[in-house]
């Protein structure tokens, strides 16, 4: 199948892009710098932005599934969330594109900021505030549109190798636990979804 992949020069992007190649799959990365990702004959490589809808638009146009996985370092200001939702949603209108979207933000964005340990409220309030704030935007303006999306909020997130023995939650419950879990896990999810979605229109909490 053929694969888009958004923010795939680093992190669950770059996981998810070298298991989808491992697993046979046609893989389209989009990043600001894709040099780094090792060529291979599945694999085109675009530079450019995900905010920019001619290149969004060259990424994801007959892929049979996008994962959204970019992450920022920026503490202040923080609007790309956000802004890669206003633009998915204008170049899937013009696209006509009903493939499923699988959205990487974080457990804590959204309902689900209710639900974090209190460590874990802590660190958001204190260092992450305004990418969550924006993550919570980008969650409500995709869930809103047409687009067949699924919403993945992850745990803290490792460097660790795959375990395969993570837990997929979907619905928010009182009294919930969700940890650490891997990149690489992550990429697992990502690709097993992408390959059969069968959470479309949820919100998925993953941990280990």
């Amino acid at each position: 199948m053929n694969i888009a992949i958004i923010g795939a020069a680093a992190g669950i992007g770059l996981e998810a892009v070298e298991l989808a190649l491992q697993k046979g799959h046609h893989v389209t990365a989009l990043s600001r710098n894709t040099d780094h990702i090792p060529d291979h004959p599945n694999l085109i490589k675009i530079n450019g932005s995900a905010t920019s809808t001619v290149d969004l638009k060259n990424a994801i146009k007959g892929s049979d599934a996008v994962l959204i996985t970019v992450g920022t370092k920026n503490k202040k200001g923080v609007t790309l969330f956000s802004d890669i939702a206003k633009t998915l949603i204008q170049v899937s209108f013009e696209l006509n594109f009903t493939s499923p979207v699988l959205v990487i933000t974080g457990f804590g964005a959204g309902e689900s900021k209710k639900y974090v340990s209190f460590f874990m409220k802590t660190v958001i309030s204190l260092f992450l505030k305004e990418q969550y704030s924006d993550k919570t935007n980008m969650e409500e303006i995709i869930t809103k549109s047409a687009v067949k999306w699924e919403i993945i909020r992850p745990g803290m997130l490792t460097n660790g190798s795959p375990t395969s023995t993570f837990r997929a939650i979907t619905g928010l419950q009182k009294g919930m636990k969700v940890n650490k879990i891997s990149r690489a896990d992550v990429a697992q999810f990502l690709i097993s979804e992408a390959e059969n979605p069968t959470r479309i229109n949820q919100y998925v909490a993953l941990t280990n």
